[in-house]
């Protein structure tokens, strides 16, 4: 009787260390679950992807004077200027 005793002991441990383990690590896990999807799936697109689109406007917090959101466009082909400290 022992053993079984055991057993279940250490079968609630494996399960509880593995919900501890999701609960802390979820948005990883989330994020490296849906890119095994992604790379899973044959109808995936990288191109058709604008959710994660690294040249899309930014979005400001509207300003409480002004409640219209404004867009700020980041233009990388401009040349960088360099600050002078005095």
């Amino acid at each position: 009787m022992a053993a079984i005793t055991s057993a279940l002991i250490a079968i609630a441990g494996v399960v509880l260390g593995w919900i501890a383990i999701e609960i802390a690590c979820k948005p990883c896990l989330e994020r490296g679950r849906e890119a095994i999807d992604r790379s899973l799936n044959p109808d995936y697109d990288p191109d058709d992807d604008n959710d994660r689109n690294a040249r899309a406007p930014l979005i400001v917090a509207p300003d409480p004077v002004d409640p219209e959101p404004k867009t700020v466009v980041v233009d990388d082909d401009a040349p960088a200027v360099p600050s002078k400290i005095a």
